[in-house]
């Protein structure tokens, strides 16, 4: 009974592969307005892009700064662009996936995991703990100063916490896309049809 059950329900899994170009799909969708948005604000103010890149003091450090942020903005521009056309989706995953890297270990690892401060939980860190302390005491601040429904009422205030945990998602997203390819709502798809028939 519990076989046939199982089987049954495989078969309609099996039905849904039809629509397996909506994994792919929806993985690009979401990654496109990160990409743009990172790398038409970079663009937008390149030369203190570069500064940030080059600085040791309160930037990044890396060498060669003019050469790693132009390729760092080109990268997710380009990058924003193919994902939304399904183009040359696997190719553009490998720079971005590198992209991400070098953003999650020398802009986001300093912080820990989370992006937004938690005060408890298994990824807290003595940082996390100290923002919440201080977000309260805005908050109490802002309760007996300002009109605190009316800034609360689209969302609560929090503290950003700047961790790996949005770099790392979308790397792993990334690496979704390099293994499976864009889908077969793509360029690439219409392109592998035409040179395989």
């Amino acid at each position: 009974m519990i076989i046939s059950v199982a089987t049954k329900a495989q078969m309609y899994l099996d039905k849904i592969n039809v629509t397996d170009f909506i994994a792919p799909l929806l993985l690009r969708l979401y990654l496109v307005p990160v990409f743009w948005m990172a790398g038409t604000m970079k663009l937008g103010s390149m030369e203190s892009t570069i500064e940030w890149f080059g600085n040791p003091d309160w930037g990044l450090g890396l060498p060669l700064p003019f050469l790693m942020a132009w390729i760092a903005t080109l990268t997710e521009v380009v990058g924003a662009v193919c994902l939304f056309f399904g183009f040359a989706t696997r190719w553009i995953s490998i720079p971005l996936i590198i992209t991400m890297v070098v953003a999650a270990v020398t802009v986001h690892l300093p912080n820990g995991w989370l992006a937004i401060a938690e005060g408890g939980g298994l990824f807290a860190s003595e940082r996390t703990m100290g923002a919440i302390q201080r977000l309260d005491r805005a908050k109490e601040i802002l309760q007996d100063n300002a009109n605190y429904s009316w800034l609360t009422e689209n969302g609560s205030l929090v503290i950003l916490n700047n961790g790996i945990e949005f770099a790392a998602t979308y790397t792993i997203m990334l690496v979704a896309l390099l293994y499976v390819g864009a889908g077969k709502l793509s360029i690439d798809h219409l392109i592998a049809k035409r040179f395989q028939g």
